[in-house]
């Protein structure tokens, strides 16, 4: 199986040169691994201690940081470094200011580009978060004797684990893998009923991000005054049908003002197009406000989405219409927000948790969201009630960093 799974891994690599010659996000992440190597020799000696994280993209990575942020202050001396799956993730966390000395790609999964990498340093402790494995990287760290930990795993039963050919993956799992930290008691099971017992339920680690967000500084230049006395809805990373709902807000609801920010910048000239009037965050100031009436404010820049959520009376969250996946709706859930996505978000087990307590609401499709967007809009009780039970959910989380933390460093 080794063999097949090294075959299908060159397999991908060369599927991944070739759309690159037509897609620039691929591009980006297959130019960005021939710098990984030379970032690490650049930055790291063969003898420096290394705490090592490894996140899919910008969610895993939000997922994953409160733990790492913690490591960092238990071992002050060690160094961070930080890699990524999708260029998604990092294009935009090299932009931020953050603790990790190295941040690049995670190598194709070829033994020899992963026996270079990792010769470079000495990575004591490593941990992958949510459920991206790469197997040849794993064995290759348990030769050098590293801790390797999954944060916030999440097993589910259309996995290949539980499939007739799966039992190769599950035996990498249990030789290479020293604790898994499940964000629920249905994944903790799953993992167990296939012989990975080396785990423990200790929750979402998101939960505990979002939290953070409260205790720190989320004004946003100008939004209050685009806001005036009016509702507003955020639309947070926004695809096609979040933002045709977004349209019949607009045409229905007269004093209500909307924010969309969406999930990829090239949809801001989309976004223009249907609304001629908006205005975008990059070109707004005080005298243009004063001079339009405009009900649409469209970001169009990054990093700004958490903060934006503090100021909504209602959330529509992007992604879960369709199979590019539910965005972060803890952000703004955190804020005490009601919460509207699609259906379509069977791993994100938190989406369904905040239907079932009534602080969100899910829909199979834009026309049944759109009004009841529109009945909240008009009715306060409703929407408070909604907005008490979303922070209550986020509230009612346990310390999930705590409880992973004590174990690691038991």
């Amino acid at each position: 199986m080794k063999f097949l799974y090294n075959i299908f891994v060159s397999l991908f690599i060369f599927g991944m040169k070739v759309f690159s010659l037509f897609d620039d996000k691929t591009k980006k992440g297959v130019e960005g691994r021939k710098q990984s190597l030379d970032l690490v020799k650049a930055k790291f000696s063969k003898f420096d201690k290394v705490i090592w994280m490894h996140a899919a993209s910008l969610g895993e990575y939000e997922q994953g940081l409160p733990v790492l942020e913690h490591l960092k202050k238990s071992f002050p001396a060690h160094k961070i470094l930080v890699t990524f799956f999708s260029p998604s993730g990092y294009e935009n966390v090299i932009k931020r200011k953050n603790i990790a000395d190295v941040i690049c790609y995670l190598p194709f999964d070829k033994n020899k580009n992963v026996k270079e990498f990792i010769s470079q340093f000495s990575s004591e402790l490593f941990f992958t978060v949510k459920y991206d494995y790469w197997y040849n990287l794993l064995a290759e760290l348990k030769k050098q004797n590293t801790k390797t930990y999954v944060i916030s795993a999440l097993f589910y039963e259309r996995q290949l684990f539980f499939t007739s050919y799966g039992r190769w993956f599950v035996k990498q799992l249990q030789e290479n893998i020293d604790w898994f930290f499940h964000q629920t008691q249905f994944s903790y099971v799953l993992a167990k009923n296939i012989g990975l017992t080396n785990s423990s339920v200790t929750g979402d680690t998101r939960f505990d991000r979002v939290k953070q967000l409260r205790e720190r500084e989320t004004h946003v230049n100008f939004v209050e005054d685009f806001i005036g006395g009016d509702k507003v809805v955020v639309f947070g990373s926004s695809w096609q049908t979040e933002e045709k709902i977004a349209e019949e807000i607009f045409e229905k609801s007269q004093f209500t003002k909307l924010i969309i920010a969406p999930h990829d910048l090239k949809r801001v000239n989309n976004l223009k197009v249907v609304f001629p009037e908006a205005i975008l965050y990059s070109e707004i100031s005080h005298s243009l406000l004063a001079d339009c009436k405009t009900k649409v404010l469209i970001i169009d820049s990054i990093g700004l989405l958490s903060k934006l959520y503090s100021y909504a009376d209602i959330a529509v969250v992007g992604g879960g219409f369709h199979d590019a996946g539910l965005h972060n709706i803890l952000e703004a859930a955190t804020f005490g927000v009601p919460v509207i996505f699609g259906n379509k978000y069977r791993k994100n087990p938190e989406a369904d948790e905040l239907v079932s307590v009534e602080g969100g609401k899910s829909f199979e499709n834009e026309s049944l969201a759109t009004s009841y967007i529109l009945f909240l809009l008009e009715d306060n009780e409703m929407r408070e009630a909604m907005s008490e039970n979303a922070e209550k959910f986020v509230d009612g989380k346990p310390d999930s960093t705590a409880l992973i933390l004590k174990k690691i460093l038991s």
